[in-house]
């Protein structure tokens, strides 16, 4: 007999690492249109410890309980009616029901069809975890919001991250000229991924060594006054992309009074631009890379690592 319960990471309410408590609890049932995954692996974000704070998407999430989590990769198991697009048995990944609740630490989820896409088939469950959210913030905010074209000049900072990585790969692959800054250690493997410069953001002030770039990918924020830094860097009518905090009005006013342009931004799902970042990895044109791989109990130690910064890449927590 199939059993109506699995296991999951949950919290019961917003607090530190030690909220996080693996638990029995019942089993989704996909809807017309969804598909019920068994999940492998699943991602973890800067976003998770967040919310699991009370800030993040806590506003959108509303009061714990709930389980964690967006990245995930595994088979699918049973699909709703009305379903196309995907067969049961099909090995996919997904950033399902971004900025909802997707509940991705978990053995199973369920979500649209069309918010999944194929795993890329040279990539392990656990690389293919480590790629949704963050690979689709890059090619979202890159492509998307910016419009990046060959021959642009782009500076990303925070490029070593999980973000970062995959932003310095498309922009390299758009034909983009990449500026990235990330600590000394992380410059030689940044450069073999694609960026021509690489600023060491722990001596240096990038806005001392770059000028007249035509988009700024901010994946610090309001950290150490960045985005509002980031504005000098651009050329007149350059566009800053803010990532993790928006735009304050400080950045605001400061971009209106310099003639630079701005746009917020937060990832949605999408199915068909995950689809087109396999293809990618699957032609060796984009790296995956995994920082490390923990099991679901130690999802509070994953948290503490992300939200400690310096990861290099992503960390999965493998579930299946």
């Amino acid at each position: 007999m199939t059993s109506s319960t699995m296991r999951a990471v949950t919290q019961l309410t917003f607090g530190g690492p030690e909220v996080l408590q693996v638990s029995d609890v019942p089993k989704p049932v996909p809807l017309p249109t969804e598909v019920l995954v068994r999940v492998t692996a699943a991602g973890v974000n800067p976003v998770d410890w967040k919310t699991r704070e009370g800030s993040g998407m806590a506003g959108v999430l509303g009061a714990p309980p709930f389980i964690p989590g967006w990245d995930v990769a595994g088979v699918v198991e049973e699909t709703g009616f009305g379903v196309t697009t995907l067969a049961v048995g099909d090995e996919v990944y997904g950033m399902p029901w971004f900025p909802r609740a997707a509940g991705g630490y978990a053995e199973y989820v369920t979500a649209p069809s069309r918010q999944f896409a194929r795993k890329p088939k040279s990539a392990t469950m656990e690389q293919a975890a480590a790629v949704p959210l963050a690979a689709l913030t890059a090619w979202q905010a890159l492509f998307d919001t910016a419009g990046v074209t060959e021959g642009q000049r782009v500076l990303i900072t925070a490029a070593a991250g999980g973000v970062g990585h995959f932003a310095v790969q498309f922009a390299r692959l758009r034909g983009a000229e990449v500026i990235a800054t990330a600590s000394a250690r992380n410059a030689s493997w940044l450069t073999g991924l694609g960026a021509s410069t690489v600023i060491d953001y722990t001596s240096t002030r990038f806005e001392h060594e770059v000028s007249d770039v035509d988009v700024v990918i901010d994946l610090v924020g309001n950290q150490d006054d960045t985005s509002l830094r980031a504005l000098t860097a651009l050329r007149p009518g350059g566009l800053l992309v803010a990532v993790p905090s928006g735009v304050s009005p400080e950045v605001r006013s400061a971009a209106l009074a310099q003639g630079r342009r701005f746009s917020s931004f937060l990832v949605e799902p999408d199915g068909p631009a995950l689809a087109r970042i396999a293809a990618h990895i699957d032609a060796g044109d984009v790296h995956v890379e995994l920082d490390r791989v923990l099991p679901l109990d130690a999802a509070g130690k994953a948290h503490e690592a992300v939200a400690a910064g310096h990861t290099r890449g992503k960390i999965v927590l493998r579930i299946g």
